[in-house]
């Protein structure tokens, strides 16, 4: 099968209109064009947090973004009716990752009776985060999509596969995004790229699904074309855990088992030999981690984070370098913001967003986000008003366990409010920050920082503004958010003072591991999965509102700024014409290392 967002997704619908137009010229019957495997495509890159911090933030975000992406929208709409083979998710459904893990994954395909493996390719590279599944998929460009999509297979080099083995179990005090962050430094050293990268071991059995899927997500930021977990009990577990049909479920089970492709854990089955080499970790070494400040496999340990800033501070530029000089490093200025004083300075956090696949997808890290705001509420602790705090889950299923945990009251009096369900600050589409707070960054040519829980960080691509951007786990984000900035030393230094005058540190408002389960065990159910993906096709009231053309064709706007008919086949006549040789190519690009699309074509705004 095909997933697809809708920033990537559009051009392949676009091809597929324009075929049926050349089928109908050629005297053809246009409604044979359509997919010929199953096609889905969500909507999350459009919504963008411009408003932020308030209990009305998520309907106002909607509300622009539908005015934004109306003709976009339109297209889609209408795309979901004309084609077989081809579903959307509407906007404000969630994040196409996350929608594929609870929802349109499949694991095992019944079809007629036959039984095989679900496999996937998506235009994201992140489409990885289903190896944590158990379900082969990775990230593949426009052109081999849509060549899916017709009935192409896909050509490879059979890769080298990667042995990682995990051993023992994470720290009560570590998260599943530590441990990602970890993975992603060992394998970017070893040098992952076109590999496959299997995990395996008996640490697996301690990481459940939501976390296996963390550390798949990342495949991309590690250079592994996959970060595969087999399929065993948590697998299973999963699959009834997000209200998948029982019976399927069962059948789903017994086929794997029949095939041997299901792992016992039970010391019956032998380690796999690997064409490439194995890679060893143990999960209790794993430290409290963030990466940046400008790369997301630059991990730094939360411990080490304030001397690994400050030195960034005056050294070349480069990955870790600013390039000040040594009299500036100090430097301090005062803002006024909604009518009192605040200093701005190098590290001073401005953007703090729970964001991305790679987190909203996890309970535990979510929950433990809300634990840290109710603790920190409870010892009289709050954000700076001008600090733009977003959350945006990754689906509605989310909301609903952070409603029966109660802790979702508490991150919306931190300013932590739903800003929408998508990528939102992950991809860029933060939005502005505050007038006075920008200005001041310009005019004094600040440092500023960002903490988000997503997946990238790259210079440019969270804010333009914000030069030090670091990849953090929820929880944390939370906690960076309080203190107001990055170059803090949690261990020595208190996050802030409590309404008792006394000093409040990190370690007073941290939850453990086993807090964090007890209340993901306590408020998480397959009804709520259910009742979020029951309804999920219908959209809001605003999608069942729009209006979009119908008809097996499309109605071309020669009048439009972004949808148009692609002239690839308008000269195409009935016979097939010969390949001609390409003669007077040349290189339209040549950038330097870690240049990314970020930089060359960013999904968010483009800084003038």
């Amino acid at each position: 099968r095909v997933i697809l967002q809708d920033f990537t997704g559009v051009p392949a619908v676009v091809d597929l209109a324009a075929m049926r137009d050349a089928m109908q010229r050629l005297g053809g019957d246009p409604s044979k064009i359509n997919p010929l495997c199953p096609v889905d495509l969500v909507i999350d890159h459009s919504v963008q947090a411009d408003v932020f911090g308030t209990p009305d933030a998520a309907k106002q975000n909607e509300l622009i973004e539908f005015n934004r992406n109306r003709e976009r929208f339109q297209f889609l709409k209408w795309g979901s009716k004309a084609f077989d083979n081809f579903k959307i998710v509407p906007p404000g459904s969630g994040i196409v990752h996350q929608v594929n893990l609870e929802y349109l994954a499949r694991v095992v395909f019944n079809q007629d009776g036959v039984l095989y493996n679900d496999s996937v390719v998506g235009t994201d590279s992140h489409t990885t985060m289903i190896n944590g599944l158990g379900v082969v998929g990775w990230g593949v460009g426009g052109i081999e999509a849509e060549s899916v999509m017709l009935g192409q297979t896909i050509s490879m080099v059979l890769p080298e596969v990667v042995g990682f083995r995990l051993e023992g179990a994470l720290p009560k005090h570590v998260t599943a995004t530590d441990l990602v962050l970890t993975c992603v430094e060992m394998l970017r050293k070893r040098g992952v790229v076109g590999k496959f990268v299997e995990f395996f071991g008996p640490g697996v059995q301690s990481l459940n699904l939501a976390d296996r899927a963390t550390i798949s997500n990342m495949a991309p930021e590690y250079g592994a074309t996959m970060g595969y977990f087999p399929i065993d009990k948590q697998t299973i577990d999963y699959l009834n855990l997000t209200g998948r049909d029982k019976a399927q479920v069962e059948l789903i089970e017994k086929y794997l088992r029949e095939q041997d492709l299901f792992i016992k854990h039970d010391g019956s089955q032998k380690d796999p030999v690997y064409s490439g080499d194995v890679m060893n970790l143990d999960l209790s070494s794993v430290e409290p981690s963030l990466s940046g400040p400008k790369r997301p496999h630059d991990r730094v340990s939360m411990s080490n984070l304030q001397k690994d800033f400050r030195s960034g501070l005056t050294a070349k530029v480069g990955f870790k370098g600013f390039g000040l000089q040594e009299s500036e490093v100090k430097k301090s200025v005062k803002i006024n913001y909604q009518g009192k004083d605040y200093d701005l300075g190098h590290g001073s956090v401005v953007i703090a967003a729970i964001t991305s696949c790679t987190n909203t997808s996890n309970p535990d890290v979510m929950l433990a986000a809300g634990l840290v705001a109710q603790k920190a509420l409870a010892k009289g602790l709050s954000v700076k008003p001008y600090i733009k705090t977003t959350l945006s889950p990754g689906s509605g299923v989310v909301k609903k366990y952070f409603d029966k945990s109660g802790v979702q009251d508490s991150l919306d009096k931190l300013g932590f409010t739903i800003a929408g369900y998508g990528c939102m600050t992950c991809i860029g589409n933060s939005g502005e920050i505050p007038a006075e707070v920008q200005d001041a960054i310009i005019d004094n040519d600040l440092v500023a920082s960002a903490v988000l829980s997503g997946n990238r960080n790259f210079e440019g691509r969270v804010h333009p503004q914000t030069r030090a951007n670091y990849l953090a786990s929820p929880p944390l984000v939370v906690a960076y958010a309080l203190a107001g900035r990055c170059d803090i030393d949690f261990e020595t230094e208190p996050i802030g003072q409590g309404v008792d005058g006394k000093d409040v540190f990190l370690r007073d408002i941290w939850p453990t591991r086993d807090e964090v389960q007890s209340m993901a065990a306590s408020c998480m159910s397959s009804e709520m999965f259910k009742e979020n993906y029951d309804v999920i096709l219908n959209g809001s009231e605003m999608w069942q509102n729009l209006e979009a053309p119908a008809g097996k064709l499309y109605t071309w706007d020669e009048k439009s700024t972004y949808i148009h008919n692609p002239p690839f086949f308008k000269e195409m006549g009935a016979d097939i014409k010969p390949i001609k040789n390409i003669e007077g190519g040349h290189c339209l690009l040549n950038v330097g290392d870690s240049i990314t699309t970020d930089h060359i074509s960013p999904a968010g705004k483009i800084a003038t």
